[in-house]
């Protein structure tokens, strides 16, 4: 009979550990939460100092029942939940649950699922950090208000449906502002003007791209300006009046935190950030491999820190130094990212052994296992490298009054690139220079090449471009960002078309709605700020109730306003000029998961329903007919020929009538 029992989160592990503590131990799974607040109620007392109610999750009774059964038993009970503010609520709630003896309760924590690891824990073991549980728990109560006072207005407004959120509604916002901006968007002309010279003794002709004068840069904004310079220079001689050569580093980049995984997932990987999340959590818990058993390969997946061990310092300093030999190891100080507050203060995600090599264990991962954990192991080691190192060279050519200039570099000791190229590095390499130049140089220009520009609109958002922007405004944590963009994403607020997220109709309806009733909810620096209490919270100067209670009332206003105010935009049906083939009546125009449609208000007896074609003003380009607004299957905007599909007319861009 077991002495110990060891209670984890998710039963992936459970095998892993138990063959890592031997015989005398017990590991069993709550999977996930076993507590929580009422899914039919808010759950939170106002009236009295905004107790939580907190009632066992449905389907989760046996799982408790057999917990209680072997706690009984153990002599010590570890509570070995994830190491997280998450992680400590629900120890905190298996303790209430479990009703365990405090005398005979740990808490342990690893960061990654390794002998070593999970053997240290139980030797650290601790009791339960209730300010961590706090902070939880605060952003939990907030959560549930701010979903359950004003998800039933959306309800009562536009649909059922509906929901709010204060990381979810403000996560729309920033896609809403940039569709407006790009709505917005005014293009402006420019030029460029490359010069082509050949070099005395080259064979390679030299490419020089416009610069200004010799006392200015000079932006070119019409063709009028663009010919005057030509006129200047295209029979002028040109000399080459600097030639500097110089060096330049490339710092080796951080190892990974959630944000960054995600972001470099999708840009890569072309991964959505739920995918790499649910992947890294398998690869945390443990994928079996073959003659090895289960392992552990990465360290824990949610963490805003960069930090990295001394013992995996260690590791990765002895087989870069074996692999690759002295001069490719890290020269200096550990880096670090900023001075912000680090949830927790985990490691940087890394493998848990950098030994263990991507093409070592290929066969017993699955393809997008094997590529993320390949992306994780190159980050974690080209973090251990030496900076990378650039000869570069900027030549200044003059004739005619103006400057032309021509940069250039190439790799001089390729450093971490050795193991891991980015994009931008990429396009280093690629950029070359004639062999010899200098100021003796004989040029004759060849040709001019004038372009015009113009400049182009902000672009959509990404998943990886919003999850970077949510983590500069310090708004959510590493455990939020995917499930803020699935939520917006199934809600249809929000349509993914490619990699670009575009806002819907119904998005749109939501957001104006949220920015008019709601705007603290929707303000950005304000969820920030709620954030850092919450890290307050955490650190034990806050107490979590006084954020709750100073938030409530406020909200609660807000709430009973907009119930009273939001009556008269309340969307209704509004009547059109179509009438329904089947009855005779008006068809009314009504909002569905996909925007607006027809519908015949004789329903239920008539069913009839047809497509809203929304008219911009706009004829067809190709058959004069007017150009509708349509909706893609995702809720995108689109516009197209009336007549469609008889006339192809298509344009994702808003067209504009031709001027006479």
């Amino acid at each position: 009979m077991a002495k110990y029992l060891v209670i984890v989160e998710s039963p992936a592990k459970v095998k892993t550990i138990k063959k890592f503590l031997g015989a005398n131990y017990e590991v069993m799974a709550s999977n996930g939460h076993v507590r929580d607040l009422p899914k039919s109620q808010l759950g939170i007392d106002v009236e009295h100092d905004y107790e939580p109610k907190y009632i066992t999750i449905r389907g989760k009774g046996d799982i408790l029942a057999k917990l209680r059964k072997e706690a009984k038993k153990a002599d010590k009970v570890y509570l070995a939940t994830d190491p997280d503010r998450e992680g400590e609520a629900i120890s905190w709630h298996l303790a209430a649950a479990l009703k365990l003896d405090g005398k005979k309760m740990y808490r342990i924590t690893f960061n990654e699922i390794t002998k070593a690891a999970v053997k240290e824990s139980i030797k650290n073991a601790r009791v339960i950090n209730q300010n961590l549980v706090d902070a939880q728990q605060a952003r939990r109560m907030l959560d549930r208000m701010v979903g359950y006072r004003i998800s039933p207005i959306l309800w009562a407004k536009v649909k059922r449906g509906l929901s709010a959120g204060r990381v979810q509604s403000v996560a729309l916002r920033l896609i809403a502002d940039r569709d407006e901006e790009i709505n917005a968007f005014v293009p402006e002309e420019y030029w460029s003007l490359d010069a082509v010279f050949q070099v005395k003794g080259e064979k390679k002709p030299l490419m020089a791209k416009f610069y200004g004068t010799d006392k200015e840069k000079i932006e070119i904004h019409s063709k009028e300006e663009m010919e005057k310079i030509l006129e200047a220079v295209k029979d002028a001689s040109f000399v080459v009046s600097e030639v500097k050569h110089g060096e330049r580093s490339k710092k080796a980049p951080l190892p990974f935190t959630t944000s960054t995984l995600q972001q470099e997932a999708s840009k890569v990987l072309n991964f959505s950030t739920t995918k790499t999340m649910r992947l890294a959590q398998q690869l945390y818990e443990g994928v079996d491999i073959e003659g090895q058993g289960t392992i552990g390969l990465i360290t824990y997946l949610r963490t805003d820190s960069t930090r990295i061990s001394e013992e995996a310092q260690q590791m990765a300093t002895a087989f870069i130094k074996e692999s690759y030999g002295d001069t490719y190891l890290h020269q200096g100080k550990a880096k670090k990212e900023s001075d912000k507050k680090i949830q927790d203060a985990h490691e940087a995600i890394r493998p848990t052994d950098i030994k263990r090599l991507p093409a070592m264990i290929k066969d017993s991962l699955s393809r997008d296992q094997f590529r993320l954990y390949q992306l994780i192991w190159k980050r974690f080691t080209a973090s251990c490298m030496a900076d990378a190192k650039y000869h570069t060279t900027s030549v200044k050519i003059d004739g005619g009054g103006y400057r032309f200039r021509v940069s250039a570099s190439s790799v001089a000791f390729d450093g971490f690139m050795k193991v891991y190229v980015q994009d931008e590095e990429e396009k280093d390499k690629n950029i070359t220079l004639v062999k010899a130049i200098d100021k003796s140089s004989e040029l004759t220009l060849q040709t001019l090449e004038d372009k015009q520009h113009f400049t182009q609109p902000p672009a959509h958002f990404t998943e990886a471009a919003l999850v970077k922007t949510l983590e500069e405004l310090g708004i959510g944590r590493p455990s939020t960002y995917a499930p803020t963009i699935s939520t917006i994403i199934a809600r249809r607020y929000v349509a993914k078309e490619g990699k670009n997220l575009y806002l819907t109709e119904i998005g749109e309806v939501v957001d104006h709605m949220m920015k008019q009733a709601f705007p603290m909810i929707v303000e950005m620096d304000f969820t920030a700020y709620i954030e850092g209490l919450l890290d307050k919270v955490e650190e034990g100067s806050v107490k979590w109730k006084t954020v709750v209670s100073n938030f409530y009332p406020d909200l609660d206003t807000a709430v009973n306003r907009a119930q009273e105010e939001l009556e008269k935009v309340q969307i209704v049906d509004e009547v059109s000029d179509v009438i329904c083939e089947q009855c005779g009546k008006n068809m009314v125009i009504k909002y569905g998961p996909h925007g607006k449609f027809l519908a015949c208000p004789g329903f239920p007896d008539c069913r009839n329903t047809k497509p809203y074609l929304e008219k911009i003003g706009v004829s067809c380009p190709k058959c004069g007919k007017e150009v509708v607004l349509r909706r893609s299957t995702k809720g995108r905007k689109f516009y197209s020929c009336e007549g469609y599909p008889d006339c192809d007319y298509i344009s994702w861009k808003k067209p504009e009538e031709a001027k006479a």
